[in-house]
């Protein structure tokens, strides 16, 4: 893994990890329909995170697109998150949008 990408790579897996844990939250919240939109948006999330981790670890040709990606999702996803006032979900919300800030810094590096 090149060094320059080694903090985004350190955050995308604190978000990914963060989106897990707020997607298992919400499925226990009361009103899960009320969720649905956070819940699928921490899928998304969770699963761009993982993948960026993986490109930077292999040094991927199209990594500035998808860390460009990742960005997008992560900034809609902390959006959603934002709207709710549990704490896992204000966790998420700052996680992704640390996350979605250094995928954006790292596109114009």
């Amino acid at each position: 893994m090149e060094s320059k990408y080694a903090e985004c790579y350190r955050i995308c897996l604190e978000c990914l990890e963060a989106c897990n844990s707020c997607f298992d939250a919400c499925l226990k919240e009361d009103d899960v329909k009320m969720m649905a939109g956070c819940i699928r948006l921490d899928r998304e999330c969770a699963d761009i995170c993982a993948y960026t981790a993986q490109a930077i670890s292999r040094n991927s040709p199209f990594v500035e697109d998808i860390l460009s990606l990742s960005a997008t999702i992560c900034e809609r996803c902390a959006d959603e998150c934002s709207k709710h006032d549990h704490d896992h979900c204000k966790h998420c919300a700052d996680v992704c949008s640390k996350c979605a800030a250094i995928c954006r810094e790292m596109t114009v590096a």
